[in-house]
Order: C-alpha cells, then structure tokens, then sequence
C-alpha cells in the first residue's frame, strides 16, 4: 500500500526575472511569498489546507503543471502507469510523467506535514 495526492500546482516561467513573476502571482493569487529561496524556485504562502502553489523558472516554454505527492514515488508511478500515463524522465528526486492528454506531470516526495493524514491510500496488489 502506498499513499498519494495532488501535492502543488506549478507555475513554469520561462522569465529572466522569476521575482518578477512572483510577485504578479502574489497579488494575483492573493498569497504571500515564501521566506528563503534559491535562483529557481519561489513558493507562495497560502492556508495550510490548501494545494500548494510554486513558481519555477524553467527554459521550455510557460506552462501550469501539477506535483503528485507519493510517500512511494515507484509505485505511484507504476498505478499512473496503469492508467496510461508514461514517464518521460527523471529529474534528482522525483519522476515527470505525461498523461494521455500529453499535459505533463511530476511524481514527488511528501511536500506539506499533513500528508501522512490527508492523502488517499492505494493497494498496491
């Protein structure tokens, strides 16, 4: 059995100022910008029991993905398998993966604290 769930939506920019977007997406959104942050990612501040909303500055072209947070990442990935997603790569710790749409997607670790609590569990036989 593992567990899993819609972890955070991302917002890819392919901007030279990703401060600059993010404080677009603050004011637009309504949130508040995370402290601490590095060249490429800024996180937005929300309520705790809503998804989680990053910006990531990126090279391809702007576009919205969505993170699926698994405590299994392998076997998240073999049940989205199943259903007809594909991976299309590994980037450090977790796995991008397409629908059948052809929107992408990324398979991550546990990113908020209540993810023990609120995520769906998923027998795994």
């Amino acid at each position: 059995m593992h567990k899993s769930r819609l972890g955070a939506i991302v917002i890819d920019c392919r901007s030279d100022d990703i401060d600059r977007e993010a404080a677009f997406w603050t004011e637009a959104l309504g949130l508040s910008l995370a402290p601490g942050s590095d060249d490429r990612y800024r996180a937005l501040v929300g309520p705790d029991d809503e998804v989680k909303v990053l910006l990531q500055k990126v090279e391809h072209e702007s576009r919205v993905h969505l993170d699926i947070e698994s405590d299994d990442i392998a076997a998240e990935v073999a049940r989205l398998e199943k259903l007809g997603a594909k991976p299309v790569g590994e980037v450090k710790r977790w796995v991008v993966m397409e629908a059948p749409s052809g929107h992408r997607f990324c398979v991550v670790r546990p990113q908020r604290k209540d993810f023990a609590a609120r995520a769906r569990a998923w027998n795994d036989a």
